[in-house]
């Protein structure tokens, strides 16, 4: 595992890129995948897939549930353009009608493709979630700070290739330059759509012999985060509540998420498919991400009470004991998620 710089939520952090070999979920995982122009589909079960862009480009996953009538889809992805490769895709494996999506929290990496499932779609998500996306989420901060990097990026691409003399090196460049500025063609598209149906704590959809539990859990990786649990296939979709490592944590509850990562625990589940990465059968995952995030919180309560600014924080703030686990290395820590950490205590106070 590794620590690298790079756009998530929004804003250059430092986040994790795991490395470290999991149980997997498939024995043959190739035997299980449906690969189209756009997309990889997983098996997870029968009639659920992992669907995940083929693109270089930074974009959440999707759950697909094919039931006996219909097609539930679970997050939209990042743009319009990639909203609409989704659902292409899906008609590579049924032309069964999507009647249902659901959001698993704001973050327009995982709604921004909202608009494109049209109107006859029902959109369900958290009460929360439907606050943010109503309200002027082209205004909010995470969005804000996407698309200028994302800008930002086609701009670097552009100057290297304006620069580069080798014509391998420059052909390399032109595509992912033409790559990035289709992408950021589909940003300017972007028009929200927040969900037209919403639940505070639970709810629950049936298809057949299948049980869809639409679960929100606790505040953590934002004050909406829902799980889609599938307890008769033992398949639960976390969002970016629980992925393999820490999320990013800008807007999350870093003091609420180990009691909210708990209460996962109490689910009988054998696979978890986060909202970004592959998915995993570890659940001893949730232990290490909970020990993490207690840490983080004391370490940087130690520095707040201190008088210690944000910035110098995110200087000094030492996580490496996690080296092993989630590849940090390097001292020093995301200052979004520090000054959000701040901000945490003193509503508390």
């Amino acid at each position: 595992m590794k620590q690298k710089r790079r756009l998530i939520g929004g804003a250059l952090v430092s986040v994790l890129v795991i490395a470290t070999a999991f149980v997997p979920v498939i024995a043959n995982a190739d035997d299980h995948q449906v690969v189209t122009d756009t997309h990889r589909f997983t098996k997870i079960g029968e009639g659920v897939y992992l669907a995940q862009s083929t693109a270089p480009l930074f974009n959440s996953n999707a759950l697909v549930l094919v039931n006996d009538v219909d097609v539930i889809v679970v997050d939209s992805h990042i743009t319009p353009q990639k909203g609409r490769e989704l659902i292409a895709s899906i008609r590579k494996i049924t032309q069964k009608p999507i009647t249902k999506l659901i959001n698993s929290h704001f973050h327009y990496d995982h709604t921004h493709g909202n608009q494109v499932f049209g109107p006859h779609v029902e959109i369900i998500g958290h009460e929360f979630t439907r606050l943010i996306m109503a309200g002027a989420p082209l205004q909010e901060g995470t969005f804000l700070r996407g698309k200028k990097g994302t800008s930002a990026y086609l701009a670097k691409l552009e100057a290297d290739l304006q620069a580069a003399t080798d014509e391998t090196v420059r052909a390399q460049l032109q595509s992912q330059r033409d790559l990035q500025a289709k992408h950021v063609q589909s940003w300017a598209e972007v028009q929200p759509v927040a969900p037209n149906v919403t639940f505070k704590n639970r709810m629950v959809i049936y298809r057949g012999d299948r049980e869809i539990q639409l679960l929100f859990l606790g505040r953590a990786h934002t004050a909406g985060d829902i799980s889609v649990y599938l307890p008769n296939e033992g398949v639960i979709f976390t969002g970016d509540m629980m992925l393999a490592g820490p999320s990013w944590l800008g807007n999350g509850y870093v003091d609420e998420w180990d009691e909210t990562l708990e209460n996962l625990k109490q689910l009988k589940f054998d696979v978890i498919v986060p909202g970004h990465g592959d998915a995993f059968t570890d659940r001893d995952r949730i232990d290490l991400v909970q020990g993490f995030y207690r840490d983080l919180w004391a370490k940087v309560e130690t520095l707040n009470v201190a008088g210690v600014s944000v910035e110098n924080a995110a200087k000094t703030l030492d996580m490496t004991d996690y080296k092993d686990t989630f590849g940090i290395s390097q001292v020093g820590f995301d200052p979004l998620a520090v000054a959000r950490m701040y901000v945490r205590m003193e509503e508390k106070q």
